[in-house]
């Protein structure tokens, strides 16, 4: 039986077929609801570790959305897995754009977690808390689909979803910390790594050599690893792809 993301298909049905793959199995569900829990609570916890006069919305969103930043690509990991296991029936535009949907709610629940846990804070806030508001939201929302696609593109690559989400963490964030090892590489830092561009985005104070080494790390960690791990995949026998290890087993184990 064809699914709604068939070739035959919209591209809107399509990327609705994505949305609900993204949220149609039990761990999945669980993924989005620990990613979400942990948001929530770190804001929470924060507003009473914060000093009330370094609490402001910018101090809470960089660990919140860092935070769930980890888990967000295990769901494109996921996704990515469902081009693998049937590549003649879903597609990647549609999952691609499926996927940056959810990870933008993911971004604007965060940002929702922040602003509440600021207007609530009880013991006050900074001066000024809410100083670049909405870039902070603006790259929220960016910092999460960012990480989707790095774990759509590790999960093309590689074919078990524990090698894949393994990576998602320990590659970012090796090259981060390798790079900043060497005095005379960190500044590459800013132009070549997620977490850097992230606490950029978070802070809120965006030039346009910022927002420039942004398009740069989009390009190279968001639809560089696609297209590489897309490529990859059109070369695989569809025998293959069909008894391809990864999230089905992994799903099917929970």
């Amino acid at each position: 039986m064809k699914r709604a993301g068939t070739d035959g298909s919209g591209f809107g049905a399509a990327t609705l077929d994505g949305v609900r793959r993204g949220v149609g199995t039990a761990p999945r569900r669980w993924l989005i609801a620990v990613t979400l829990l942990l948001g929530v609570l770190a804001a929470v916890g924060l507003t009473a570790a914060v000093p009330p006069d370094e609490l402001t919305f910018a101090a809470l969103a960089e660990p919140v959305q860092a935070l769930m930043s980890v888990a967000v690509p295990f769901l494109g990991t996921l996704l990515a897995h469902d081009l693998r296991r049937h590549p003649g029936t879903v597609r990647l535009g549609p999952t691609m754009l499926a996927a940056t949907l959810l990870a933008a709610a993911v971004g604007l629940i965060g940002v929702v977690a922040c602003a509440a846990a600021l207007t609530l804070a009880p013991d006050g806030v900074a001066p000024d808390a809410w100083r670049h508001a909405g870039t902070i939201v603006a790259g929220s929302v960016l910092v999460q689909v960012l990480a989707q696609l790095v774990g759509i593109g590790l999960g093309l690559l590689l074919g078990s979803f524990v090698v894949a989400a393994l990576a998602s963490i320990v590659l970012p964030l090796g090259l981060y910390g390798l790079l900043g090892a060497v005095d005379s590489l960190r500044p590459a830092r800013a132009w070549l790594t997620p977490y850097a561009t992230l606490q950029n985005l978070l802070s809120g104070e965006m030039d346009a050599v910022r927002w420039a080494q942004w398009v740069v790390v989009l390009l190279i960690w968001g639809f560089g690893l696609i297209a590489v791990g897309a490529a990859r995949l059109r070369r695989r026998p569809a025998t293959a792809a069909a008894t391809a290890p990864g999230s089905v087993s992994w799903e099917s184990r929970h």
